[in-house]
């Protein structure tokens, strides 16, 4: 049990090269308010500073870390997000999304290739029919707003480009994509029109399926390239199984390991939680809901880490409502050290960073010439500094 005091590595004499400058971590620790948390464990796992760990604290982004941990427990490192095709007998093509976060526009064209292959005789359909019964709808995250930050796009099971559109003005006037390989469609432009923005990203609503709609248009303007033709319209539905028969099956091109370490290296909430509600959708059968990925993810981090003092509302740590002690995230570091290489590298630190109002948190790995040192600094006071207090400990550290 770690204290919730304030503890020195003492275990090798204050001259010895080896040994960490206690000035320095006594600097770090002077940094730490009355609402904040620190701890750091040196390479034998010995606390060499441990102050309010075991208070519950607001972890932000650094949250990510655990749902990363489940997600590779529950649905397995190699797991690959799959996408579902069917015909039904009315020629029909039917999509079926189970919260791949990685359909981005390169993805789809991709699968628009497959999908002309798999067809037989001529390549027409008729509807487009887009399923996303695989999450449940609506998805309210906590700490989601309604702004068009790309940090507030909404989930659903079948979503392309991470819910959002990026782009610009030409200098001619006109609106055009700001990525060569997305096309703007027309709900995009009539969606940037009408909240009079000149370039950047706008996040699609999911109030009237928005961003259903705007993965049902890309898939189509894709089919089109490459051969197939669209008859009828785009519209929602379900695959019944039944009667439909599954034409093709694409399985996402990155295994779930490669998806966390964009995760890591973007901090992108949208995919968190894609990987939070798919992971419980498995363990506790589809639909996936909030509740489920919660209440997964909360056994996860007790069953299998022995973390207490957790509170949980989402996977991506952008709710303030979340909490977890600094002891907890120890725990999570140490399960997370195999696949600490996915975290990005800086100046020997590994740091998953996290930042909203008045929080600063940073969580991850020093990689000293003496051993590979964990750190956990949840900041919950305003004004505080997390990036100062990582400066001294790794300073400190030989």
């Amino acid at each position: 049990m770690i204290a919730a005091a304030l503890f020195f590595w003492t275990a090798a004499p204050a001259a010895d090269a080896a040994a960490p400058d206690r000035v320095r971590l006594a600097r770090a620790a002077a940094l730490v308010g009355p609402r904040d948390a620190l701890v750091l464990a040196g390479p034998d796992g010995s606390i060499l500073l441990a102050k309010h760990t075991e208070t519950p604290r607001i972890p932000a982004s650094t949250l990510k870390l655990l749902t990363a941990l489940a997600g590779f427990e529950i649905l397995g490192e190699s797991y690959r997000f799959p996408t579902d095709f069917f015909l039904d007998p009315e020629g029909n093509l039917k999509i079926k999304g189970y919260g791949d976060p990685m359909l981005v526009s390169e993805a789809v064209a991709a699968i628009a290739s497959e999908v002309a292959a798999a067809l037989p005789g001529k390549k027409t359909v008729g509807d487009l029919v887009l399923d996303d019964a695989f999450f449940a709808q609506p998805l309210t995250i906590p700490g989601v707003s309604d702004s068009f930050e790309p940090y507030d796009a909404p989930n659903g099971a079948l979503c392309v480009n991470f819910n959002t559109v990026f782009f610009k003005t030409a200098p001619d006037g006109r609106l055009v994509s700001a990525e060569p390989q997305t096309p703007l469609l027309p709900l995009a432009i009539q969606k940037i029109q009408s909240a009079g923005m000149t370039r950047g990203r706008i996040v699609l609503a999911d109030g009237n399926r928005e961003g259903l709609r705007y993965a049902g248009y890309l898939f189509a303007y894709f089919l089109k390239k490459a051969g197939v033709t669209v008859q009828g319209r785009v519209r929602f539905g379900r695959v019944e199984p039944d009667r439909d028969r599954r034409l093709h099956r694409h399985r996402s091109a990155f295994a779930l390991t490669a998806v966390v370490e964009r995760l890591m290296t973007h901090s992108n909430n949208f995919t968190a939680n894609q990987i939070l509600i798919a992971a419980g959708a498995k363990r506790y059968g589809p639909p996936g809901t909030l509740e489920k990925g919660v209440r997964a993810l909360a056994a996860f981090a007790e069953e299998k880490l022995g973390i207490r003092g957790l509170k949980l509302t989402e996977g991506s740590g952008i709710s303030r409502q979340n909490r977890i002690t600094a002891q907890g995230l120890l725990a999570v570091l140490d399960s997370f050290v195999p696949y600490r290489h996915l975290i990005v590298e800086e100046n020997r630190i590994r740091t998953k960073t996290g930042t909203l109002a008045g929080i600063q948190t940073r969580a991850g790995y020093i990689e000293a010439a003496s051993g590979l040192y964990r750190f956990v600094i949840l900041i919950n006071t305003r004004g505080r500094s997390a990036d100062r207090i990582l400066q001294e400990i790794s300073a400190a550290l030989p």
